[in-house]
């Protein structure tokens, strides 16, 4: 997704942007914001995961919602293993993740690791550090 033109207008109260794709010729009609969030989150997770491909880093997704003091705890917890897998985020609330929702509602923050369920509610260190470790040899 390119941004190679940005309009904001005001009709009533919700806020408009129009968004253009590099890829094609047309043009989108006009978007609210959170639909150009989820096109954000959308590309956000593509890039992501094309990235995770050529480095061959596993994922690691962050099943979370805003406001989530938890999730933030856990993603500073993290830190140290940044080097070693892509995180990826996704918002329980949206309306497309609403089976997430039904699942995890009263359990944020979850973990997957490459599309397993890995821990729920802090980050568990050692067994982090036992899956990155058994991916990595693996590859090797």
């Amino acid at each position: 997704l390119n941004y190679t033109s940005h309009k904001q207008s005001w009709n009533g109260n919700t806020l408009l942007f129009r968004v253009h794709l590099a890829a094609t010729i047309t043009t989108m009609n006009w978007i609210k914001p959170r639909k150009l969030q989820q096109i954000k989150c959308y590309t956000s997770l593509l890039i992501r995961r094309t990235y995770a491909l050529q480095k061959q880093l596993p994922v690691l997704t962050l099943f979370t919602k805003d406001p989530c003091p938890l999730c933030d705890e856990a993603k500073e917890v993290l830190d140290p293993f940044k080097d070693r897998f892509i995180l990826q985020e996704v918002d329980i609330t949206l309306p497309e993740n609403k089976v997430w929702f039904e699942r995890y509602k009263y359990d944020i923050p979850v973990f997957h690791l490459n599309g397993q369920y890995l821990m729920m509610h802090r980050v568990h260190m050692d067994l982090l550090e036992k899956k990155l470790a058994s991916i990595e040899q693996r590859k090797h």
